[in-house]
């Protein structure tokens, strides 16, 4: 099938749902928040994300667009780490895709459905939140929070190197990430600073190694609280990099992209909650400009509470 289409599907299919997401294109506010040491957090979720695909302009690829479906479970539980708050977490999601678009004035479409990759995060906070039980936590005020994060995606996802549009990337990726969260009475002001790693995928189609170039990543949120456990986020991001290569043949397709969002968090009972998130593309150069609507529900438990 096309080359050039399929390039750009296959990362875009690669998306992780879930309560965290994973890619250059991920929106995640709180992600640095705090919680006492033994709590558990058990979650699902669902992502709809439907648009066009913009490529290269010498690519012979016109009026691309994709539906994406993806369902995912995850896990996260509190630690204390060197005396600091700090949190691991674990997801995995299902994805179901369908791509289509004009090659050379033909019609073409394809769909995936299985198994994405697995990915595994750890992420601690350096200042402003020492590790607490849930006396200490009940009398914790957040004021400035200096977090760090470094997130693995390791390959087990549904993949076959005789086919172009994989659920599964066949390589590692690695984001090392600095954060700051400023308290500010009801708001909080978050930032994050971000790079994408990938090892090289060398099954790509045809027994080709396909390589890809780092993707530096920020992240801006303003966060609102209504009440306990009831918060408006609205989020913002900006990624760069990406360029791909294939057998020493370099493609055109430098990635400079943003996205904004709004995200909705509700309790629903003492320890369930239901999070609500839509986002859309801000600019996109190379890559895909689609609406994306989320909802999870999350459940907590231990820690004393």
């Amino acid at each position: 099938m096309r080359v050039a289409l399929c390039l750009l599907v296959w990362t875009l299919l690669c998306l992780r749902p879930g309560p965290t997401t994973v890619s250059a294109q991920e929106l995640e506010p709180r992600a640095y928040s705090v919680s006492p040491v033994g709590v558990n957090v058990v979650g699902g979720s669902y992502n709809f994300k439907t648009g066009d695909l913009s490529f290269d302009p010498s690519a012979p690829i016109e009026d691309a667009s994709a539906t994406i479906n993806a369902a995912g479970l995850g896990y996260v539980r509190a630690v204390g780490f060197l005396g600091r708050s700090a949190n691991i977490g674990i997801a995995l999601p299902v994805i179901s895709g369908h791509v289509e678009g004009l090659y050379r004035g033909e019609f073409a479409e394809v769909d995936r459905l299985g198994l994405a990759d697995l990915r595994i995060r750890f992420a601690v906070n350096l200042f402003g939140a020492p590790a607490m039980d849930l006396k200490k936590f009940s009398r914790y005020r957040k004021n400035t929070i200096v977090g760090a994060s470094f997130v693995v995606i390791a390959p087990i996802g549904q993949y076959d190197s005789t086919k172009l549009i994989n659920l599964g990337t066949n390589r590692w990726s690695i984001k090392p990430e600095l954060a700051i969260s400023q308290a500010l009475g009801k708001l909080t002001l978050e930032f994050y600073a971000g790079v994408w790693i990938f090892t090289d995928n060398t099954n790509f189609f045809g027994g080709r190694t396909r390589e890809q170039e780092r993707i530096g990543t920020t992240q801006f949120h303003i966060l609102y609280t209504i009440k306990r456990r009831m918060w408006v986020g609205f989020n913002a991001n900006f990624y760069r990099g990406g360029t791909t290569t294939v057998d020493d043949s370099v493609n055109l397709d430098l990635q400079e992209n943003s996205r904004y969002g709004v995200t909705l968090a509700l309790p629903v009972t003492r320890r369930d909650s239901l999070k609500l998130s839509y986002s859309r593309g801000a600019f996109t150069t190379i890559g895909a400009e689609f609406q994306a609507f989320g909802v999870a529900l999350q459940h907590l438990w231990g820690g004393g509470l």
